[in-house]
C-alpha cells in the first residue's frame, strides 16, 4: 500500500475533492475551510481565486478512501 496517497478525509472532504473534478461554473459553493485543509495537503490549489484539483488529489481520488471501501462492502 502507498502511504503516499493514503488520507483519512472526512466525507465532506471527499465530496469537496470529487466536486472540485467539475467545472467551476457547474459547482455548488464549497466550505473555504475544507478548501483550506485540501490545500495544505497538496490535493487543491487555488488560482484565479478558484479552488482547483491537483494531480496529487486526482491520484487520491481515484485510490479512494478506505473507510470508503468498509461503507461499500
Amino acid at each position: 500500500m502507498d502511504t503516499e496517497l493514503d488520507y483519512d478525509l472526512t466525507p465532506d472532504q471527499w465530496e469537496a475533492l470529487k466536486a472540485l473534478r467539475i467545472p467551476a461554473t457547474e459547482r455548488r459553493g464549497l466550505s473555504g475551510s475544507i478548501v483550506n485543509h485540501l490545500v495544505t495537503l497538496e490535493l487543491a490549489t487555488v488560482s484565479d481565486d478558484r479552488p482547483r484539483i491537483t494531480a496529487k488529489g486526482r491520484s487520491v481520488l481515484l485510490r479512494g478512501s478506505p473507510r470508503l471501501l468498509d461503507v461499500a462492502a
